[in-house]
């Protein structure tokens, strides 16, 4: 059964059984559940080696499964230049050993404005960005890097900041995390149909139709103040319109991947699928 969306979880399903465990094990529970998507949460570092990483990829490609990373929460595009060296190994090291790994899809947490305007800010990190992408197509690398909308308003990672970043440096497209975007300036907003289409007529316009294709989604429910994120919390406990933002996705003609950071991973990454089936009536 094919949908327009894959579905997984960010971070190996919680019931995976200890044996084979791991990534590996991972993959292969995911997949008896029913999802189809994997994402290598390598949020705390890189800690993996090449034999590692070349049985992931065998696995996954046996059972079908399409893989990507979370690369370290430490990377900072807006980093001082005396830390950037070490701040864009982080990314440099998950595009490495993702590659290695069969994943095609690279996501980060671009940084902090450290309280300086946006357009000042992308003066200094799209040419680090590109910078990294030149390094991985030296390379060989062919992975997409996915920079994250972030879930506060202190952050570097507003829509129009991600699309910026993607219309200048080819390699480089948003991963759209919907829950992020309606915690992001604290009020509740981005929380309606209306403004889901408008955000991705926006996605459209600056990237082409073609991006519709190939999106990457991150969702949950997400707990918020004034000052945005706090933290991910289950589908049923939030206040996220999960029905219309599935309509603006079917609506908008969006395909790609919809990988779930809710505390039940697979529970609710297996609710969304339901979810989506019923608003498109795909899988009937």
């Amino acid at each position: 059964m094919s949908l327009s969306f894959r579905f997984g979880t960010v971070g190996s399903p919680e019931a995976t059984p200890p044996k084979p465990g791991g990534t590996v094990g991972g993959i292969q529970y995911a997949a008896s559940i029913g999802l189809d998507a994997l994402e290598l949460a390598w949020v705390q570092g890189v800690h993996i080696g090449e034999t590692a990483c070349a049985s992931i990829k065998q696995t996954a490609a046996e059972i079908g499964m399409v893989l990507s990373v979370h690369a370290p929460y430490y990377i900072n595009l807006n980093g001082d230049d005396e830390k950037w060296p070490r701040l864009r190994q982080y990314l440099i090291n998950a595009a490495h050993f993702g590659n290695l790994a069969g994943a095609t899809d690279i996501i980060f947490h671009p940084g902090t404005y450290f309280g300086r305007p946006a357009d000042e800010v992308l003066r200094v990190t799209i040419p680090r960005l590109q910078g990294c992408v030149d390094e991985l197509r030296a390379d060989g690398n062919t992975v997409t890097l996915r920079p994250e909308i972030s879930g506060k308003a202190a952050m570097l990672g507003s829509l129009s900041d991600v699309l910026a970043m993607a219309q200048a440096i080819p390699g480089v497209i948003p991963c759209i995390d919907f829950a992020h975007l309606h915690a992001r300036l604290g009020d509740g907003a981005m929380n309606t149909y209306a403004e889901w289409m408008s955000a991705l007529d926006l996605y459209c316009q600056s990237l082409g139709d073609q991006a519709l294709q190939h999106m990457h989604i991150h969702l949950s429910g997400i707990n918020y103040g004034p000052k945005g994120e706090k933290n991910h919390l289950i589908m049923d406990a939030a206040d996220l319109d999960f029905r219309n933002l599935m309509r603006a996705l079917h609506a908008a003609g969006v395909k790609g991947r919809i990988m779930c950071e809710s505390p039940v991973l697979e529970v609710d990454a297996l609710k969304f699928r339901q979810l989506w089936m019923e608003v498109s009536g795909e899988g009937e």
